[in-house]
């Protein structure tokens, strides 16, 4: 971030409200916190409809369940159970936050902002919870942390190529959600094969 984004045209605007939905679904609290931070050092001019997420009072609310959640994303088992707690927060707040980054004049581009970040959002959050499901299944922890590490960076990167280059973050975006589709489908058809075994394990010994 520079001093370079104070002046926001529509290209970044739509490419922000997409990496905020995307992002809602792998790391909400990590993108509010990172939005929110960049507005109030001033480093970028947000839209109206998110300029409460610079607030110091959000800021640090924010901030604590990023803490929180930094750490329990990063135990097994213990981020699974996070991420279902979690599943009914992340869709609409990336349709939300979405929203607020091109609704301010519009309530037609709201609408499609809210739809666009919701689906994006959904879209990574089955994405995340599929594969912990599967990594979760592994015996070491190293997976876990390291898919988790990853999560992190994505929507560090995510956030500032929306910002500093929002047409390379567009192509970038089409391409990890047709690959986030694959893979959900692929490790749903995977853990559904698990199950059924266990199941039939269990019948067995029964």
């Amino acid at each position: 971030m520079n001093q370079a984004l104070q002046s926001v045209g529509t290209p970044e605007l739509l490419a922000l409200a997409a990496a905020l939905g995307w992002s809602s679904g792998l790391r909400l609290y990590l993108a509010v916190f990172i939005t929110g931070l960049i507005g109030w050092m001033g480093w970028f001019e947000l839209p109206p409809g998110l300029q409460v997420l610079q607030h110091p009072a959000l800021l640090g609310v924010s901030g604590f369940m990023l803490f929180v959640e930094f750490f329990a994303d990063k135990i097994p088992y213990v981020d699974s159970l996070w991420d279902l707690v979690n599943s009914a927060v992340r869709v609409p707040a990336g349709a939300a936050l979405a929203a607020g980054a091109l609704g301010a004049d519009s309530a037609t581009m709201a609408l499609a902002a809210a739809l666009m970040g919701g689906t994006l959002a959904a879209t990574s959050q089955a994405a995340k919870t599929s594969t912990r499901a599967a990594v979760n299944a592994s015996p070491e922890p190293f997976s876990n942390l390291g898919v988790s590490l990853l999560e992190d960076g994505l929507v560090v990167a995510a956030l500032w190529l929306a910002t500093q280059h929002p047409l390379v973050f567009a192509v970038l975006l089409v391409i990890v959600v047709i690959g986030m589709w694959l893979l959900t489908w692929m490790l749903f058809k995977f853990l559904r094969a698990a199950w059924r075994r266990v199941f039939a394990f269990a019948s067995k010994e029964i």
